[in-house]
């Protein structure tokens, strides 16, 4: 089934999920669960897996999108842990890096939306 422009906003709106899920537990809302920093089970990871890969995953987008959830994922989980360790400002502050890693997924998916001419 090819991808709507409505498959895209849900990636985009599981990133969103993501950042406010990791930043409730930087600011002690809620528990780190490791399912938040699995590609298997995080939402993002799952819809990477199960909905782009298998239809476009020769596309060096994608490619580029999964190693790049990948270390969003992994820096996350690096900035619970120190907030756990009491770490609290450095945790905190590293939300800068997920930022970072959420501009670049957005920059992704809106260059595979248009190359794959999405309707």
């Amino acid at each position: 089934m090819p991808l709507t422009s409505f498959d895209f906003q849900q990636a985009r709106v599981k990133q969103v999920l993501f950042k406010s899920r990791l930043r409730s537990v930087l600011y002690g809302v809620r528990e780190a669960e490791a399912s938040l920093f699995s590609p298997q089970e995080n939402p993002l990871g799952q819809w990477l897996q199960t909905v782009l890969q298998p239809q476009h995953g020769t596309h060096p987008e994608v490619r580029e999108l999964d190693r790049t959830v990948q270390q969003m994922l992994r820096t996350g989980q690096d900035l619970a842990t120190r907030y756990q360790r009491g770490h609290i400002e450095e945790a905190r502050t590293g939300l800068d890096q997920i930022n970072t890693f959420a501009d670049r997924i957005e920059t992704l998916l809106l260059s595979l939306e248009r190359g794959l001419a999405v309707a």
